[in-house]
């Protein structure tokens, strides 16, 4: 790969660095779990999409830039924002989860409702994947929708819904053809978290604060026509959509930001009137560090190639969520660390602006549940090892 910068590419490098001492005073806070995008958020989020910063790539009529796929210019974005410290945009389940398999999978129709609102953080999206009976195995998803007329009638338990305290609507897995084999049976639908029938029940978890959700879905009903693809479809879809999941987790601009932030406090904290990173100890582990995040940005690089040219990425794509989700416990680990006494205090659910060592704990804390999400680090070596290397199955153990 030729990492050069062409004229183009420093043009497009010197007209982010101008963007961001024009504006970057205005960028929200990184960090400190989930949370309803707010007007600062939103604000952002709207310079960002205006200059093609934040989904270059999608179409104009979706809401997007409309340019074409180009390695380097995402990477220089990336890069550019991380450097500054300043937020990548909203990097959330709509934006990194629903958009994705929308533009691949969905309906003209559909891209124009869903994605442009979706962008711009006016719609905020949940994931009705997991269920109580159906965690690692999504597949066996007992969630069910019959159609009476022209809609869909919806029973069934989700739970580890993130966000859905907050959503507006959830993408929505279902089995909608009961005597069809598992894999066969299942259908995504996208439903208004303001439709009847839906109670939301939020699970305090390890931050103090309701990131996750029970969801219960009592004869919810919504139109035969929000569906993405076909009846029985749902698992092509959901394919797409656990592919950029993972990718969501692991993603290499939340590490690229963290380390960036990581540096400046270790560069402006001091112990006994020395600076932390003059201490062999903490640069060492920073160093270590560095070369993890410098190894996931080029990685993602490797990816984006691939995904341009259209190929599959297989093994290449599986390694990112394992690898990086446990990165970023590495990151908010040390930065927890560097604060020292500062980083023991802790009450997340008032958390200012500027208030830096809430935010770190928060990350902590929230990270090792990330560990566990979208697959454990467990079945996420399994799934590398037989589909991605060939190694035989794990064996079943006798009933």
């Amino acid at each position: 790969m030729d990492l050069t910068y062409s004229t183009k590419h420093q043009k497009l490098q010197h007209e982010i660095r101008t963007f961001i001492e024009k504006y970057g005073h205005l960028s929200p806070r990184f960090g400190g779990g989930r949370k309803k995008p707010d007007e600062k958020d939103l604000h952002w989020q709207k310079l960002l999409l205006e200059r093609g910063y934040f989904a270059r790539t999608v179409p104009v009529e979706y809401g997007g830039f409309g340019a074409e796929p180009d390695v380097l210019e995402t990477a220089i974005i990336a890069n550019e924002l991380s450097l500054a410290g300043v937020s990548p945009g909203l990097l959330n389940q709509g934006n990194l989860i629903v958009v994705p398999p929308m533009l691949e999978l969905g309906t003209q129709e559909q891209c124009k409702e869903w994605v442009p609102r979706t962008l711009t953080g006016e719609i905020i999206w949940c994931i009705g994947n997991s269920e109580p009976g159906s965690g690692s195995d999504m597949a066996n998803a007992q969630t069910k929708a019959v159609v009476e007329g022209d809609e869909f009638v919806i029973n069934g338990q989700k739970i580890w819904t993130s966000s859905a305290h907050y959503a507006d609507m959830m993408f929505l897995l279902c089995r909608t053809e009961p005597e069809a084999p598992k894999h066969k049976g299942l259908s995504y639908l996208m439903v208004p978290m303001t439709t009847k029938g839906i109670e939301v029940r939020p699970l305090v978890t390890m931050t103090e604060r309701p990131e996750f959700n029970e969801t219960f879905l009592t004869d919810v009903r919504v139109p035969t026509d929000q569906i993405v693809m076909q009846r029985g479809d749902g698992w092509k879809v959901a394919i797409s959509s656990l592919k950029h999941e993972r990718l969501m987790l692991g993603d290499p601009n939340k590490q690229l930001q963290r380390f960036q932030s990581i540096l400046k406090l270790m560069r402006e904290s001091e112990i006994n009137g020395k600076r932390l990173i003059d201490h062999p100890a903490y640069r060492d582990r920073l160093a270590k560090l560095q070369a993890e995040v410098l190894a996931a940005k080029f990685h993602n690089m490797r990816l984006t190639s691939i995904e341009n040219s259209g190929r599959e990425s297989g093994v290449t794509g599986l390694v990112v969520k394992y690898f990086g989700t446990l990165l970023n416990h590495k990151l908010s680990a040390l930065a927890v660390d560097i604060l020292g006494e500062a980083g023991l205090p802790y009450d997340p659910h008032e958390v200012a602006e500027d208030d830096i060592q809430t935010t770190w704990q928060i990350d902590y804390m929230y990270d090792i549940g990330l560990i566990i999400g979208g697959g454990t680090s467990q079945i996420q070596k399994n799934i590398i090892s037989e589909r991605g290397l060939g190694m035989p199955k794990e064996k079943v153990p006798a009933k």
